[in-house]
């Protein structure tokens, strides 16, 4: 039952049966369906993707507004909070646990792997064959029988500094909004998410000419051996997750200029501001290990 008793809000506000969950399952199905076709050449792949891919987005529009609208209606009271405070920080916990396993990879990669193949051990199968990082010289990690192009490494300088910068300052950014939020600054809070949104996506911009350059001029590739692989797919997977949370601080800035989050009951906005600094974090993590170390 969704409704009140005596008009108090409860603890667990139970929502009316939802055909949500089902109807977002449909969508994914030819998601998963489109996509495992279309990478094996099957032509009608691509159109079953992108038909799921529209099903899937539009019953989370309309899954997420339903919520919205429980939430504005009062309908959510503390125990609700909690729960959702619970769940985003198990959430991010989850996503540590992810870039943890790439960080491991890097950090193996480097220390275990490289260096065993170097032994002695190996010294019959790959004769000559020098344990430096990065793997770029002829001889070394990325071809010992010459089956990667040649590439070039990257450099902290000066776009993934010029990043680094951009994130720090929306992790600013962010804070200060959420300050003013709190002293019921409402003009001043939607001034610096917009200005936060701005950031993230000039960050993204950033790193796509990044990607660009490091593809046609430096030949850098996916493919450019464990070096290639690590630098993409961390750098790659950040950049996905700030997408996503560009996309969050989008929202969450709509909302508040449709006059949604008060200074006392504002968990979306607190939920989306920790993923944020959260994307930060992980930045640095990128920043200091990939581009200097």
């Amino acid at each position: 039952m969704s409704s009140t008793s005596h008009g108090a809000t409860p603890h667990y506000y139970v929502p009316e049966p939802s055909p949500f969950p089902a109807l977002a399952s449909f969508g994914l199905f030819f998601v998963i369906l489109g996509a495992s076709q279309w990478i094996n050449d099957i032509a009608w792949g691509k159109y079953s993707l992108l038909a799921g891919m529209v099903i899937w987005l539009f019953i989370l529009f309309k899954w997420f507004s339903a919520t919205v609208s429980e939430s504005e209606s009062g309908q959510y009271g503390r125990k609700i909070d909690l729960s959702f405070r619970w769940s985003m920080s198990w959430f991010i916990f989850s996503e540590v646990m992810f870039f943890g396993a790439f960080f491991s990879a890097l950090w193996w990669a480097r220390v275990h792997s490289v260096p065993a193949l170097a032994s002695l051990d190996n010294g019959l199968l790959w004769p000559g064959f020098k344990a430096v990082w990065p793997s770029v010289a002829a001889g070394v990690t990325a071809s010992p029988a010459g089956i990667i192009e040649p590439f070039q490494t990257m450099t902290p300088f000066w776009l993934p500094t010029i990043n680094t910068a951009l994130l720090l300052s929306s992790g600013v950014t962010i804070t200060i909004a959420h300050h003013a939020l709190i002293a019921n600054e409402r003009a001043k809070t939607i001034a610096f998410m917009w200005l936060t949104v701005a950031l993230g996506v000039v960050f993204l911009f950033v790193q796509g000419y990044e990607y660009f350059h490091a593809y046609h001029e430096m030949n850098l590739k996916l493919s450019s051996g464990v070096y290639g692989s690590t630098f993409f797919m961390l750098t790659g997977f950040h950049g996905f997750h700030v997408f996503l949370g560009m996309l969050m601080l989008l929202f969450i800035t709509l909302r508040l200029q449709k006059g949604h989050f008060t200074p006392e009951k504002h968990f979306g906005f607190e939920g989306a501001a920790w993923y944020w600094h959260f994307v930060d974090v992980v930045w640095l993590g990128l920043y200091i290990l990939v581009y200097w170390l």
